[in-house]
């Protein structure tokens, strides 16, 4: 065997799937050889969008993020790095829908006491019919949905939320989406779940862990077990350019305010958004991967934080708002995650989130404007007066989510067929392999490509964490250590 030992892996990203790469690297490393991982992150904060933004003490997320996963190498991680900084906290939310609140997951008699027993025979009647006699074509979010919950659930529930979120037509949507998204559920699983007491659907968890200080501390944590073991973790830099030679990338060119630097590298692990990814290689992949790069779609989100003057107006986790009169399509309680994301016990902080585009109205809306609208619809949906708000933070996220449109598909296996010919170079996570994952699978995907630098023959692009539920997941190679 050829022994290795100083090798270098950049890592662009300082997400959760760019910062565990950086540690699982770290833990794969012995004496007989030894990566040691650069992570570059453009922002001031790690963790992405599982990142914790602190403005005066009042702590909040970029969206929630819940810590749940039955992927034991992710688990092991959350423990190790967070030990008695986890939180166990119970899980509860609803939806607002015409002027009242659902139960979600649903509990059969407060559904049935607000859609009224008419509405809710329709809606059984419906979904029998689509069950007797489902859709033959299943290739949108509409057609898969309408086949597991019948058109008039559909046309309740699913329809103008989807349209909130996506700002596109749900026939547009791919029904890979709602297959990954709302997994294994149907409207039998459902009232049986809500009659039986029962619940083993994975997006419908009563229970789950949590950061004491949000879901950055685990990132920040990360970090520093990173820097500790040996590794860095450069904040404010920005990879401008991947330079390749052939099949092989041997650097990144960096801009930090230091200046412009390249830096050698033997693996590059990236976590950037496909498009973005495409457009620094230098030179450039072939024109079809170029194109490919640029048909992907991405939907962009903000957050109005408001700090209200009392406690919290609702117990929930958060609100999910299908109401079409507002243009929130979420509203967190952060005290409901963690007490310490405030520091007062008589406010609150409420997170008021906005699915957009860039560049759009409300994108464009200065953080004045955006205060304005959120207390108005705080006030709308009758949760809080808009005149107990006395502060609020706007945080705009680009890139927030992949669109799962008609051309995606494609797209990605365009640009994986080509990445996957470059023999140090790994992408990963929710934007690099344009999947909208939850944070195991980020992270899981993350793991497998440290691996792969290890020796192993991972198809990163074909990690599932849905057959860790089912045992069947590609298991670490028990021997990484002596590969090549």
């Amino acid at each position: 065997m050829t022994t290795r030992t100083g090798e270098t892996a950049l890592i662009l990203g300082g997400g959760p799937a760019g910062l565990t790469a950086a540690y699982h690297l770290q833990k794969l490393s012995d004496p007989d050889r030894s990566v040691r991982p650069v992570v570059f992150e453009v922002g001031e904060i790690v963790g992405g969008i599982a990142r914790t933004e602190n403005k005066d003490g009042y702590r909040f997320d970029i969206g929630g993020h819940r810590f749940f996963t039955k992927v034991k190498p992710v688990l092991d991680m959350w423990t190790e790095v967070m030990g008695d900084d986890f939180l166990t906290r119970p899980r509860q939310s609803r939806i607002y829908y015409r002027g009242r609140f659902y139960d979600y997951p649903l509990k059969l008699f407060n559904a049935l006491g607000n859609i009224g027993p008419y509405e809710a025979a329709r809606i059984v009647m419906s979904y029998g019919r689509w069950r007797a006699f489902p859709s033959k074509k299943e290739d949108s979010f509409e057609e898969w949905v309408i086949n597991r919950f019948g058109e008039r659930l559909y046309s309740h529930f699913f329809r103008s939320y989807t349209e909130k979120v996506w700002g596109i037509s749900p026939k547009v949507i791919r029904a890979d989406w709602a297959a990954q998204r709302i997994k294994n559920l149907s409207l039998s699983k459902a009232v049986w779940n809500a009659v039986s007491g029962k619940n083993d659907t994975t997006s419908l968890i009563e229970e789950f862990q949590y950061p004491r200080l949000g879901p950055g501390m685990m990132w920040e944590k990360t970090a520093e077990a990173v820097e500790a073991a040996g590794g860095a973790v450069e904040m404010r830099h920005y990879a401008k350019r991947i330079l390749r030679e052939g099949n092989r990338v041997t650097g990144v060119e960096v801009a930090s305010d230091d200046g412009v630097q390249v830096h050698d590298a033997d693996h590059v692990i990236s976590s950037l958004a496909l498009d973005d990814l495409v457009a620094a290689f230098d030179p450039p992949p072939p024109p079809h991967v170029i194109a490919a790069a640029n048909k992907l779609r991405y939907r962009d989100f903000l957050i109005v934080t408001l700090v209200l003057d009392h406690h919290d107006p609702f117990p929930d986790n958060w609100i999910y708002v299908h109401a079409p009169e507002v243009k929130v399509g979420r509203i967190q309680n952060f005290r409901a995650w963690s007490p310490e994301m405030l520091p007062r016990e008589d406010t609150a902080s409420i997170g008021m989130e906005y699915f957009c585009a860039e560049g759009d109205d409300l994108w464009t809306m200065s953080d004045d404007e955006l205060r304005a609208l959120a207390a108005q619809e705080l006030e709308t949906l009758s949760l809080a007066s808009g005149d107990t708000v006395t502060g609020s933070y706007v945080i705009r996220q680009p890139k927030a989510y992949p669109v799962y449109d008609e051309h995606y598909q494609e797209a990605v296996d365009a640009i994986s067929g080509w990445i996957k010919g470059l023999e140090n170079f790994h992408t990963v996570g929710r934007n690099g392999l344009h999947r909208y994952n939850n944070q195991d699978h980020s992270m899981l995907t993350a793991m497998k490509a440290a691996e792969n630098v290890f020796g192993a023959g991972h198809d990163v692009w074909d990690v599932n964490v849905e057959r860790s539920y089912h045992e069947e997941f590609m298991r670490p190679s028990e021997d990484l250590r002596r590969a090549s």
